[in-house]
């Protein structure tokens, strides 16, 4: 039931299949598709917000079923596609959720000494986005100017595995001023890894800026399921996620200020 564009990712073809098993097919999966009527729509859309389902869910299942229709409205099996008659829900635009002094010093706290410490103070320094921050390497990183580029993205799927992409926009690839207290943590997190490298026998330098032992991409969603146990989060989802709002902009006084909030 999910749309078949090739020039889909593979999480994204993945969430499509989730939203139509889960959200779609369940309401609306014994109705024949030449008798969908607006009211099916309807009592669709309301059946989940009763649920606690949020609206931007159920919008973004309403337009994975648009895809469906409108192909079978091309292909000639179906004459119109009722989702252009009946719109989804209205999402409201809410207020970015962002961490103040204390929140970032329990955040920290929590997670001292944790192997993961030094990610968590690269997301709240940066406002990375976890598949970025697991993405990185070394070569993106300049500790003398104290500057970080994006170029990359580690992408988690259920069938697939990991699967390294680039930013889905020019935008995504941008430059980031890092804060003194980061760029001394990257500092020693790279001495670590030479150390543990040199430890296990495998030599040369790393690659990866926050890798497995054998040096190799960890997963996002690892991140935020030990992040969210430490941190008392009751939903993975939320971690860093929430985090990646604290600052706008990538100039060195965003850098400044935060450093001021680490410290």
């Amino acid at each position: 039931m999910a749309p078949s564009d090739t020039d889909r990712s593979p999480k994204t073809r993945e969430r499509y299949i989730e939203l139509a098993e889960r959200q779609v097919i369940p309401h609306l999966g014994d109705e024949k598709l030449q008798a969908l009527k607006p009211e099916h729509l309807e009592h669709w859309h309301a059946a989940p917000a009763a649920t606690g389902l949020s609206a931007r869910t159920v919008g973004h299942a309403h337009r994975v079923l648009g895809a469906c229709l409108r192909r079978a409205v091309e292909n000639g099996t179906l004459a119109r596609n009722v989702t252009t008659v009946r719109k989804p829900p209205k999402v409201e635009d809410g207020e970015v959720e962002i961490l103040n002094q204390d929140q970032v010093s329990t955040v920290l706290t929590a997670l001292k000494g944790h192997a993961l410490y030094p990610i968590v103070v690269l997301a709240l320094s940066t406002g990375c986005r976890r598949g970025e921050l697991c993405g990185l390497e070394w070569r993106d990183i300049d500790l003398h100017r104290g500057t970080l580029r994006v170029e990359r993205s580690i992408e988690e799927t259920r069938s697939g595995g990991l699967r390294v992409k680039s930013p889905k926009t020019r935008r995504g690839r941008r430059n980031i001023s890092l804060p003194l207290h980061a760029v001394e943590l990257l500092r020693e997190h790279y001495k670590a890894q030479l150390e543990l490298r040199l430890q296990l026998g495998l030599g040369g330098k790393p690659t990866i800026v926050f890798a497995t032992v054998e040096g190799r991409h960890i997963k996002p969603n690892s991140i935020s399921r030990t992040i969210s146990r430490r941190i008392g989060h009751s939903k993975p989802a939320t971690t860093l996620n929430v985090y990646a709002h604290l600052v706008e902009g990538s100039d060195a006084a965003a850098a400044k200020a935060i450093e001021g909030m680490l410290k």
